[in-house]
């Protein structure tokens, strides 16, 4: 139960899994483009890259199949068939979305956005999710060398917004975001989405929520 409320200087947003329910449907579609070129990608390790950059996702990758895994044309192929799919018929958000930005605007606590997806497709899915005029500052994943579990993305966004990242609160998902805001000296708040952190990293999440409108009571 939530007993007491934060004022925070700012807060931190994750994009894919955490306000876009934009997760689940790319671990099938590479697991469908997968398929049709012969290779069988299995969720798991799928969700060894939910949260990281495209450099730790091809690393994923490359360890997991080997030197000949066509990378790079499943991912065109997978991203291309997103495009096409999210054109249609939009993105979903995450259950509660608009009531906690609602109502952190109403407070007037300023959002950033750390994402590891790279700027060209984040701010296109941000468009078509008709959210991007919510926020104050980006980071995008590939504005940083070193992406989550590294604390850069989330340092990125505080210095953006002029904030101190000690007086800031960050949403994630994934694992990987949640220990690059350990490391970046920001309160988390997790949302579950794919998969359950393993206990060490639950153990540095400041409050965790079912979904997003539940958090509206944190501030």
């Amino acid at each position: 139960m939530i007993t007491h409320t934060l004022r925070p200087a700012a807060v931190i947003f994750d994009m894919d899994g955490l306000m876009l329910d934009t997760e689940r449907p790319m671990v099938e579609l590479w697991i469908q483009v997968g398929q049709a070129r012969g290779w069988d990608i299995t969720p798991e390790v799928m969700f060894r890259t939910a949260g990281v950059n495209e450099a730790a996702t091809r690393a994923v990758f490359m360890q997991e199949y080997g030197p000949d895994f066509p990378y790079d044309t499943i991912r065109k192929e997978a991203i291309q068939v997103m495009r096409e799919k999210i054109e249609q018929a939009g993105i979903p958000h995450r259950p509660g979305l608009r009531t906690l930005l609602d109502h952190l605007d109403s407070l007037g606590i300023p959002l950033g956005l750390a994402t590891s997806t790279v700027k060209e497709i984040g701010i296109w899915k941000l468009k078509k999710a008709h959210i991007l005029d919510r926020f104050e500052a980006f980071a995008f994943g590939d504005e940083v060398s070193r992406g989550k579990p590294e604390p850069d993305i989330f340092l990125l966004a505080a210095d953006r917004m002029d904030k101190e990242p000690q007086d800031c609160v960050g949403f994630e998902d994934s694992p990987a975001g949640l220990q690059g805001l350990h490391a970046a000296g920001i309160r988390s708040v997790f949302i579950k989405d794919l998969m359950e952190p393993p206990p060490d990293i639950l153990a540095t999440v400041w409050r965790r929520c079912t979904d997003l409108a539940e958090a509206v009571a944190l501030f």
